[in-house]
């Protein structure tokens, strides 16, 4: 059989747009072994078990053993999916049937579609969620590769991902953003003061985003970075998605006008990026409320996070300030409502990936929440109302917010004394980014919810690069005995900025 090297390509899952493949991988040839390209991650941690993931280069079948230990003694091997081109290669495997609040090692390998050969074994391990009142600790960011800042070899990667792995956190919470499909990478960018940042470069990076392929090769890139690939092999991630999977600002039924882009309709881009989201997170789609993103997760007696999907079901940003707006949609604001309800957690997370009270502008129209606007809520900020009306009115207690989008940490605490409205419970939201991508800030506060912005870190500069730090991710502990819950606000090396621990009410 003559195979061209164009389907060699296809049938190994790899591409040239996706610019994938990973240093030192040949082309694979019958008689080489399969190779996993972009190392193993887990995702969607349970009390019993968590998603596996992992990549390979050609079709294949998943492997994956099991053990409490990390000698593997005892192990047990599941058979999990075929990697195939129509998944990019990717596959996942929800490990289930595990104890709870225990250290789980895996190992992954993928089996040649003849059984003969498998491939090298990539580890990993993960914490399964613990029940009752034991402590948890995790941390949240977004935004990354964004700005024309990539991975540059002289200065070690992605390094704030080293600083989260030294933290230990039993999760991490993507708060969207997690790549910039609308950002493509030059080779040298020039600073001000003539410093010059270096950025590791793929086919897929050089442009902005169009094609499946294209949006594949976006989350390829950052997984080609020895940080991220350790951090993912070790810490489960919940991924949510913002707006620059897509493109910059996106919204449903928005046509195009930048000449960079060929296809104009947003739907049809949105609609490769979430396949190629779906593919190359850990992410369990059936525990979507929708089949999509918008899910909650339970960590013990005192955590349960709740991740909201801002993008998919907002109105227009050119829509009326002063109508009524739509940003979660009637299922997904009943949804949160219900679950916040319901929830018998002492703290319940809500994982906004737009702020709640910060303007945040898409040229003369507005992209998130607030208005911009002083008074009662308009817009979109209806149906953050009810939500919070509903909060109250239902005594729901001990509710906070997590965010980044903005591309800088914050602490801001809402109170109805200071809002526009009174009918809502006092609460905090907290804000964290860059993870690695141009700093900006701060925004201006929308007065509606009462926000005070009680710790601020911003650069002095728009896009500041990541050489001169303003790199941040947030981390929360919740003590098991007390039941309190500790917020760190820290910068790209880990170092801490602020803090403050809330006690829970009863």
């Amino acid at each position: 059989m003559e195979i061209s090297r164009r389907t060699l390509l296809r049938a190994s899952g790899l591409s040239v747009a996706a610019g994938v493949a990973a240093p030192g991988i040949a082309f694979a040839v019958p008689k080489d072994r399969p190779v996993l390209t972009h190392g193993v991650q887990t995702g969607d941690v349970t009390t019993d078990g968590a998603v596996v993931w992992t990549r390979a280069d050609r079709p294949a079948r998943m492997l994956v053993e099991v053990s409490g230990n990390p000698d593997f003694r005892h192990a047990r091997t599941l058979r999990g999916p075929l990697l195939t081109p129509a998944t990019d290669g990717t596959g996942r495997l929800r490990l289930t049937h595990l104890p709870a609040g225990r250290e789980v090692h895996y190992r992954v390998r993928a089996e040649d579609l003849d059984g003969r050969t498998t491939s090298a074994p990539l580890t990993g391990s993960f914490r399964t969620a613990p029940q009752g009142r034991a402590d948890v600790r995790f941390t949240w960011s977004g935004d990354v590769v964004g700005q024309g800042w990539g991975i540059n070899p002289d200065l070690g990667g992605l390094t704030a991902y080293r600083a989260m792995a030294a933290r230990d956190p039993h999760f991490f919470l993507h708060s969207g953003d997690t790549v910039y499909s609308d950002g493509p990478l030059v080779e040298r960018v020039t600073l001000p003061d003539g410093r010059v940042w270096r950025n590791l470069v793929t086919p897929a990076k050089s442009k902005v985003a169009e094609t499946l392929d294209e949006y594949r090769g976006q989350f390829a890139y950052n997984l080609l970075d020895d940080n991220v690939r350790a951090f993912a092999a070790k810490v489960p991630t919940l991924a949510q998605w913002d707006d620059h999977e897509v493109t910059n600002n996106w919204y449903p039924g928005e046509i195009l006008d930048l000449p960079q882009y060929t296809e104009k309709r947003v739907d049809v881009l949105a609609a490769r990026a979430s396949q190629a989201f779906h593919e190359w997170q850990p992410i369990d789609r059936r525990r979507a409320v929708d089949g999509r993103m918008y899910r909650s997760f339970s960590h013990g007696a005192h955590v349960e996070v709740f991740v909201l999907d801002m993008r998919t079901y907002k109105d227009a940003n050119t829509a009326p300030r002063d109508g009524v707006g739509r940003i979660l949609g009637d299922r997904q604001a009943r949804w949160l409502v219900d679950g916040l309800s319901r929830s018998r957690a002492t703290w319940k997370i809500v994982a906004n990936d737009l702020p709640v009270g910060l303007t945040v502008p898409d040229g003369a129209d507005i992209e998130g929440v607030a208005n911009g606007l002083p008074g009662a809520p308009g817009g979109r900020e209806h149906e953050l109302a009810w939500v919070l009306r509903s909060l109250a009115r239902r005594r729901v207690r001990n509710v906070v917010w997590l965010t980044a989008d903005v591309h800088y940490t914050a602490a801001h605490h809402y109170s109805p004394d200071r809002a526009a409205v009174g009918d809502f419970d006092p609460f905090w939201e907290f804000v964290s980014g860059p993870l690695h991508a141009g700093a900006f800030g701060p925004n201006a506060l929308d007065p509606t919810f009462g926000p005070e912005a009680v710790f601020v870190h911003a650069p002095p500069a728009a896009n500041t690069s990541p050489m001169d730090g303003f790199q941040h991710f947030g981390e929360v502990n919740v003590d098991g005995r007390s039941g309190e819950l500790t917020v760190d606000l820290r910068d790209g090396t880990g170092a801490a900025l602020w803090s403050r621990t809330l006690r829970p009410e009863r």
